[in-house]
């Protein structure tokens, strides 16, 4: 087992890392509710008309933000314009509820990876800072994190959707730095995907641990991080740190 130095600061990813998600938004039983949501809110839609306008919002969406190098959008402002688009002037706190509702719909199942809490519980029993950087929707995100019961164990959380970037994009990274006064030195980025997690804190300039899980995408390539796991067990991550 190689065992990883100590810091200061531990900044993890969500969906892959500490959380195994599984969501599906092509079954029809999540257009055919969704689709009744709006339409008992006055917003007359067909089934394949709601599924097609949000495909087609979200794209342009990711159009408006295309000056960021890695853009990310806020779905709630979606599922507003989705009322909108049918006359319909609905308060964003009706959009949320509509986004809430999808996510509910699209989820097969989500749930903590075996130790996942009691590695947080103990690095905050450590007085190490316990940071969370995720690529996801605010509104999904952090209901979810209140459901598992791991939101008190972050002294910080950023989610992309409201930051209007996401990983790997170093801006993600600074503004976790400098919203909580983090030193390069002091940090590890753990997270479960080459391609964001580890290229940004490559980017960075911060080390990382790499967690080969279920959610991790294909590589091919040699996993350039400090620290490497090639299966997905977070108690060996939690005597690897602590």
């Amino acid at each position: 087992m190689e065992k990883v130095k100590q810091y200061k600061n531990y900044i993890f990813d969500l969906y892959g890392t500490l959380v195994d998600i599984h969501t599906e938004e092509q079954k029809q039983e999540l257009w055919e509710e969704l689709t009744k949501f709006y339409v008992k809110h006055g917003a007359s839609y067909t089934k394949e008309e709601l599924k097609q306008t949000y495909e087609n919002l979200v794209k342009e969406q990711e159009r408006t933000y295309s000056h960021e190098a890695y853009p990310e959008v806020q779905l709630e402002f979606v599922f507003q314009e989705m009322f909108l688009k049918k006359g319909v002037q609905a308060e964003l706190s009706l959009a949320i509820e509509a986004g809430k509702r999808f996510r509910r719909l699209s989820t097969e199942y989500i749930r903590l990876y075996d130790e996942a809490k009691q590695l947080l519980q103990e690095l905050k029993e450590k007085q190490r800072g316990v940071y969370l950087l995720s690529n996801a929707q605010e509104i999904f995100t952090m209901p979810e994190l209140e459901q598992l019961g791991i939101k008190e164990f972050f002294d910080g959380i950023l989610i992309s959707s409201t930051e209007g970037c996401k990983k790997p994009d170093p801006k993600f990274f600074e503004r976790l730095f400098s919203q909580y006064h983090l030193e390069k030195k002091d940090c590890l980025m753990i997270g479960n995907d080459e391609n964001t997690d580890i290229l940004g804190a490559n980017q960075m300039g911060i080390d990382s641990l790499y967690i080969h899980s279920n959610l991790s995408p294909e590589w091919t390539g040699t996993i350039k991080s400090t620290y490497h796991l090639n299966t997905m067990n977070l108690r060996i991550v939690k005597e690897m740190l602590i």
